[in-house]
């Protein structure tokens, strides 16, 4: 419900205001993706909106990926960030962890789509990790969870045994399954 909310005050924010975008060293700030309250949730999702657009020209530019892969890996990440992170977890961008990356996609992901696969979830994975990657070359982010992040999303055989095992659940299998992989 609060996700509809917050969908519904940015339609209503994006009719009656003009939205400036934040410079790269603003969006940057931890302290701006802090989330105690609906007002700052929506400002941390906002925030991330805006820094996604950064990281997306960083894919582009730096990277030097086509624009067909640095849209994938940007809504990837996007997915993972604003929906996963912000939205779910009301957690702030900068404090995520590999463990959280592998609840995101060996849990909370599967649950919550109709039909979980991995070819969609791929590059999703593949997105955090390259925002993560470009936090880290920004010094913003610790280049050390960075390549625990990276390292997760290469664990391919665990996700595709969780999404295999979730479509496979019969009478009361699903405690079992979700502890192997819990979301707390």
């Amino acid at each position: 419900m609060m996700r509809n909310q917050l969908h519904k005050l940015h339609l209503g924010d994006i009719m009656t205001e003009p939205i400036s975008v934040p410079p790269l060293t603003e969006l940057l700030q931890k302290e701006h993706y802090d989330i105690d309250t609906l007002e700052s949730e929506i400002r941390a999702d906002r925030n991330c909106t805006q820094l996604l657009k950064h990281f997306h020209q960083w894919l582009l530019c730096e990277k030097k990926l086509d624009a067909l892969k640095a849209g994938q890996l940007a809504s990837g990440a996007d997915y993972f960030l604003r929906e996963f992170l912000i939205g779910a977890r009301r957690q702030n961008i900068f404090s995520a962890s590999s463990e959280q990356l592998r609840q995101f996609g060996g849990n909370w992901y599967i649950i919550n789509n109709l039909e979980p696969n991995v070819t969609e979830l791929k590059p999703m994975l593949q997105g955090a990790a390259h925002f993560y990657k470009y936090c880290a070359d920004l010094n913003i982010f610790s280049s050390a969870t960075e390549e625990a992040i990276e390292k997760t999303t290469q664990q391919s055989e665990f996700f595709t045994a969780r999404i295999e095992g979730f479509h496979q659940l019969k009478d009361d299998g699903y405690a079992a399954w979700d502890q192997a992989c819990p979301l707390k």
